[in-house]
């Protein structure tokens, strides 16, 4: 059973950085692309950030352009999401998801809440 498992999430001022990592428990081949998505309350969950396997390819959301980063180590099926320059509005959950190749598994973790608030 593969389980993926964010942490670095917390409460920051505005202004301010965290970095988001996720790992994945098990074993686990393959992995295509890694997301990292985000649900505030009220709202739906969107894709913040995404990367393709040899990093090659990055996708922002045009709200987090210029601000976050997006990176992967493949040895370690690792995943990280480089934040800064916060906003209250980044606040959210904050969930990782893989994707194998062919789409042969869509696996999320759980979640961390990232908090900006003065």
């Amino acid at each position: 059973q593969v389980q993926l498992v964010e942490s670095g999430g917390g409460s920051v001022q505005p202004g301010g950085s965290l970095r988001l990592s996720c790992v994945a428990s098990g074993r686990i081949f393959s992995i295509s692309t890694m997301a990292w998505y985000r649900q505030a309350p009220g709202k739906e969950r969107e894709l913040v950030a995404q990367i393709t396997q040899d990093g090659g390819s990055r996708y922002y959301a045009d709200s987090v352009k210029g601000r976050f980063t997006i990176s992967r180590d493949n040895a370690k099926n690792m995943v990280y999401l480089q934040m800064n320059s916060l906003k209250p509005e980044d606040t959210a959950v904050y969930y990782c998801n893989y994707i194998g190749a062919r789409k042969s598994y869509d696996y999320w973790g759980q979640g961390t809440q990232v908090t900006v608030s003065s």
